[in-house]
């Protein structure tokens, strides 16, 4: 058995949740963790009131059956080892509690009020603003798709290039980092590169500047003004200055860098559609505890990502 934290995955037995445990797998693996995959039952089980109606035993029971099921039918032949179990509770408060002893914690998504096009669900916001460690949401299957055909459109345009200048090196999977140099904490910075390090992955970080209004056009074109360039210098330096000792710790990452004007979320959603995760930061300075914000940027990148989202508490 594994001396590692385990990596989480929450299941329900849906086809959102078990690709989800797949993610959690696949990230155990170069970790050297087990999973623990998790089936929280409803409060409504074990805890009736005026507007809920407890399950009898024997549904409860007929339902942790199946679900039991198609987790062990995903897992066979697994290379990690996988432990299931199931707790009742409030789903977003037990996985929430159980993450106090995991590396990781992986759940999958649903469109938020039935809209397809956004990537989270009630419990996996709340999870990905109040767990104690990394949460992963992976995409589910309608945002999954779009990425699919997105990447095989990109993919095989790329390969025609490719198969024109006679290069048939193939392309290293990519981890998407979204960087403020001076509010990104340490831990997001780290667990990028080390989550890198591990898939022999290629580190993208994409830091963004905001530009005046006033700057931006002057009679319909497009101006390269001096306080443009200027905070595109201080941003490029700043970030340079951010990464050194990351660079140092983990010298086999290949590194690339933009530094550039434009809306942060915009930029992080669009490179989301050929990175294998993106990470980015919770910042709970000036929140309450038990607050569900997570800052704009991220909160977007959440909604509208076209890949699997790790968001690292910054504390």
């Amino acid at each position: 058995m594994s001396t590692h934290a385990p990596v989480i995955a929450a299941v329900d037995g849906s086809q959102h949740s078990l690709t989800a445990l797949e993610w959690a797998m696949e990230a155990a693996r170069p970790r050297g963790a087990e999973v623990l995959a998790v089936h929280v039952r409803g409060e409504a089980s074990v805890q009736p009131s005026a507007s809920l109606v407890p399950l009898p035993p024997q549904v409860v029971e007929e339902l942790d059956d199946a679900v039991r099921e198609r987790v062990l039918a995903r897992v066979e032949g697994a290379a990690v080892p996988v432990t299931f179990t199931t707790v009742d509770g409030v789903p977003s408060l037990a996985l929430a509690e159980l993450a106090t002893k995991a590396q990781l914690l992986v759940v999958g998504s649903r469109g938020l009020g039935g809209f397809a096009a956004l990537l989270l669900g009630s419990t996996g916001r709340k999870l990905a603003a109040q767990a104690p460690c990394p949460v992963v949401i992976v995409p589910h299957a309608e945002r999954a798709g779009e990425r699919t055909e997105a990447v095989g459109e990109r993919t095989e345009a790329e390969g025609r290039r490719t198969e024109a200048a006679g290069d048939r090196s193939g392309q290293a999977p990519r981890v998407v980092l979204g960087l403020a140099p001076d509010e990104t904490a340490d831990a997001v910075i780290e667990f990028a590169f080390a989550e890198a390090a591990r898939r022999g992955a290629q580190l993208h970080v994409v830091s963004t500047y905001l530009v005046p209004l006033t700057s931006l056009l002057v009679v319909g074109e497009m101006v390269d003004s001096f306080s443009g360039s200027g905070a595109a210098r201080a941003l490029e330096a700043a970030q340079t200055a951010r990464l050194a000792p990351f660079l140092t710790r983990h010298p086999a990452v290949t590194v690339t860098r933009v530094a550039t004007a434009g809306d942060p979320a915009g930029r992080l959603v669009t490179a989301s559609r050929e990175a294998s995760l993106t990470v980015v930061g919770r910042h709970r300075r000036r929140m309450r505890p038990d607050a569900l914000m997570m800052g704009s940027v991220t909160n977007a990148v959440l909604q509208h990502a076209q890949g699997a989202v790790a968001v690292v508490p910054g504390d």
